[in-house]
C-alpha cells in the first residue's frame, strides 16, 4: 500500500531518493524521514519518484512499512503559489458588500461567482472609487443606483413601514426633498425621470411626503429615524408606494443608498484564466505582459480555484526537498532544480548540482545511503524501531550485496551488525529473503527493465546511462537478450544519450554482464572481452555500478572528449 500525501503541503519536506529507485533509495528516505521526525523536525515525508519492484515490496511488506508516497514531478506550478482561500462576492451583491469586504481583507480585487459558484468576472477598488466619484458635468448619473429596495433597507439598516416587489431589481433616482413644495418635481420632469423611478429622501416635511406619495414615487425614505404619521404610511400603503425609515441623516442616507447599487453592472467580465497544473515558468511571461494585476485560477468546470496576482509571482516557493542517495540533477525527481533543496544524504560521486544557499550535504564514501542513516541515529542517541532496523538492513545489504561488493566498507559491516541486533533478525537469512524476492527480468517488460534502477550520468556535456538489476544467474537474461537490446537502443534515442547499458549482476557468482547501445566510437574503445562483439561483454568480479564500472565508462568518454572525436550531436 501506499500512503496519502499530507493536507498542509507548504508545511512538508519531501525525503526522497532517485528516478528508477532501489531499496537502498526506499529504505534511506523512509529512515532519514522518521530520523529528522524523531529529532523534532516535523513534517518530513518519505517519497519516491519512480516505481516499486519485487525486491522492493518484499522488504517493505517484511517490515511493516507503507510504500512511500509517489512525487512524479515537482515543477513549480501554479497551485503552489495561487491564494486558494479567496475571498469571493455573489454576483447579486452590492457595491456596499463589495466595500466591507475590500476593507475587511485588505484587498483590491473581488472575484464574482454566479449561483452555482462559477466565476463570471471581478469587482476592483478601482473600479468602485469610479464608479463613487463625482461627475459634476452629468449630475443624474450622480444620483443614479440600481439596485433592490430590499438591498436599500439593508444597507440603511432602515425601519420597514412598507415595500412592494422589494426584490426585483430596478434602476432608479434619489433625490433629497429640500425644496420649497412648490418647486418640488420640477428637476425630475426636466431629466424625464418618472416618479416609478424616484426615490426620495425627506425628513419632517409632511408636505413632501404627502406630495410624493401622491405622485406616486417609487420609494420614500424619512430620515433621521423620525416618527412617521399613521395617515402617511396608511395613504403610502393605498398608493403602493414603499415607505422605509432611515436611522441617518439625509446626506449620509443619500451615500449609503447610493453604495446599495448592485455590482452587476461594474462587473470586469473580460479576465485572463490559468490552470492550476500550469508551470510558474509558463505563466511568469504571460503575466508580465499583461496590465491585469490579478489572474484566476478556474477549474474545469468554471469554479474559481484561486486567485494568482503579480505579487504572488514573486514569492518562492514552498516545496523543500530532502536528497538521499543522490546528489545529481539528471537523477533527481522531475523538477528539482526548480525548488528549495534543503539537505543531501548520499553516498556516491560528486555532480554538478548547485543550491541559492548553503545546505547540510551529507557524503560518505560508504556502501549504502542506509549506513549513512543509521549512524546518525546512532551519533544522536536515538534508537530506531527494530522494523526501522530491519528496513536500514535491508538498504544496507542490497546495495552491498550482503557485503559482497567492493563499495562495501568496515563502517558498512558495523553498522549492519548494530541494526540486527536491534531488528532481531538474521543477516544471512534476510539477504537470501531479498535476493531470492523475484526476478527484475522475469516481471517487467524489456522497456521496464531497461529502465530499472537506470541513472543518467553527465560528463563534460556528455550524457550516458546505466541501469542494473540483480540476478541469481545469467539464464533469465540471455532468455531476453535481444529484445532487451532493442529496448535499450530506443531508451538510447527516446534520452537522446550518447550510449545507454544494462549491468546484469549474478549475486551468486558476483560477476556481471553489460549490454550496451549507442555510440559504436563509444562501444569500441571498451576492453572487456566480448561475448557478443560490441554489445555484451563480460565484466569477471564486477559488481558495483557506481565504484567500478562508471569510473570506467568515465574515463572512456574523457579520452574520447581529448581526442577530439566525440559526436556533438550528443551533447545535453
Amino acid at each position: 500500500m501506499s500512503v496519502s500525501p499530507p493536507t498542509s503541503a507548504g508545511e512538508i519536506t519531501h525525503v526522497i531518493g532517485h528516478k528508477n529507485p532501489d531499496a537502498d533509495a526506499i529504505c534511506s528516505a523512509i529512515a532519514y524521514a522518521a530520523l529528522k521526525n524523531a529529532r523534532g523536525d516535523r513534517g518530513y515525508v518519505a517519497a519516491r519518484c519512480g516505481n516499486s519492484n519485487a525486491r522492493i515490496d518484499t522488504i517493505l511488506a517484511r517490515f511493516h512499512q507503507p510504500l512511500p508516497i509517489y512525487l512524479s514531478d515537482v515543477t513549480p506550478r501554479v497551485r503552489d503559489l495561487m491564494v486558494s482561500n479567496v475571498i469571493s462576492i455573489a454576483q447579486d451583491a452590492t457595491c456596499a458588500e463589495a466595500l466591507d469586504l475590500i476593507e475587511e481583507h485588505d484587498i483590491r480585487i473581488l472575484p464574482v461567482l454566479d449561483a452555482h459558484h462559477r466565476f463570471i468576472g471581478s469587482v476592483s477598488i478601482f473600479q468602485l472609487g469610479g464608479f463613487f466619484t463625482p461627475k459634476v458635468r452629468e449630475p443624474k448619473l450622480m444620483r443614479q443606483v440600481y439596485t433592490r429596495l430590499a438591498d436599500i433597507a439593508r444597507a440603511l439598516k432602515a425601519k420597514v413601514l412598507h415595500l412592494t416587489d422589494e426584490n426585483t431589481p430596478e434602476e432608479l433616482y434619489v433625490r433629497i426633498g429640500a425644496m420649497d413644495i412648490r418647486s418640488f418635481g420640477k428637476f425630475s420632469d426636466e431629466e424625464h425621470i418618472a416618479p416609478r423611478q424616484s426615490v426620495i429622501i425627506v425628513g419632517d416635511r409632511w408636505d413632501i411626503q404627502q406630495r410624493s406619495i401622491q405622485i406616486g414615487v417609487r420609494l420614500l425614505v424619512i430620515t433621521g429615524d423620525l416618527p412617521v404619521d399613521d395617515e402617511v404610511v396608511e395613504l403610502a400603503r393605498a398608493r403602493g408606494v414603499s415607505l422605509i425609515v432611515s436611522p441617518y441623516d439625509s446626506a449620509t442616507t443619500a451615500w449609503v443608498i447610493r453604495t446599495a447599487t448592485s455590482i452587476e453592472r461594474l462587473i470586469d467580465r473580460k479576465f485572463v484564466s490559468l490552470d492550476a497544473d500550469t508551470r510558474l515558468a509558463d505563466v511568469r511571461k504571460k503575466v508580465a505582459s499583461s496590465p491585469a494585476q490579478a489572474f484566476m485560477v478556474l477549474a474545469d468546470d468554471g469554479t474559481l480555484a484561486g486567485i494568482l496576482t503579480k505579487t504572488d509571482i514573486l514569492k518562492s516557493v514552498k516545496t523543500r526537498l530532502v536528497l538521499v542517495d543522490h546528489n545529481e540533477m539528471t537523477q533527481a525527481v522531475t523538477g528539482a532544480a526548480e525548488v528549495t533543496i534543503a539537505e543531501i544524504i548520499d553516498h556516491h560521486r560528486l555532480g554538478s548540482l548547485t543550491t541559492a544557499q548553503p545546505i547540510l550535504f551529507i557524503n560518505e564514501p560508504v556502501g549504502s545511503t542506509c549506513t549513512i542513516v543509521a549512524d546518525l541515529y546512532r551519533r544522536d542517541n536515538l534508537t530506531p524501531t527494530p522494523d526501522l532496523a530491519g528496513i536500514m538492513m535491508a538498504g544496507i545489504i542490497s546495495d552491498t550485496l550482503n557485503l559482497n561488493s567492493p563499495t562495501s566498507t568496515a563502517k558498512d559491516g558495523d553498522v549492519l551488525g548494530w541494526l540486527s541486533s536491534l531488528a532481531g533478525v538474521d543477516q544471512r537469512a534476510l539477504a537470501e529473503m531479498i535476493f531470492s524476492s523475484g526476478s527484475v527480468i522475469l516481471a517487467n517488460t524489456p522497456d521496464k527493465i531497461v529502465r530499472s534502477d537506470y541513472k543518467v550520468y553527465d560528463e563534460g556535456g556528455m550524457r550516458f546511462a546505466v541501469a542494473q538489476v540483480e540476478e541469481l544467474g545469467f539464464g533469465n537474461f540471455w532468455g531476453q537478450a535481444k529484445v532487451l537490446s532493442s529496448a535499450l537502443e530506443g531508451l538510447c534515442t527516446a534520452e537522446q544519450l550518447l550510449f545507454a547499458g544494462l549491468l546484469v549482476t549474478d549475486i551468486n557468482t558476483q560477476n556481471s554482464l553489460l549490454l550496451v547501445k549507442g555510440d559504436a566510437d563509444v562501444i569500441a574503445r571498451i576492453t572487456y572481452p566480448h561475448v557478443e562483439k560490441d554489445e555484451i561483454f563480460e565484466l569477471a568480479g564486477i559488481v558495483s555500478r557506481k565504484k567500478q564500472l562508471i569510473p570506467y565508462l568515465t574515463s572512456l568518454v574523457k579520452e574520447m572528449q581529448a581526442d577530439g572525436t566525440m559526436p556533438a550531436a550528443k551533447r545535453s
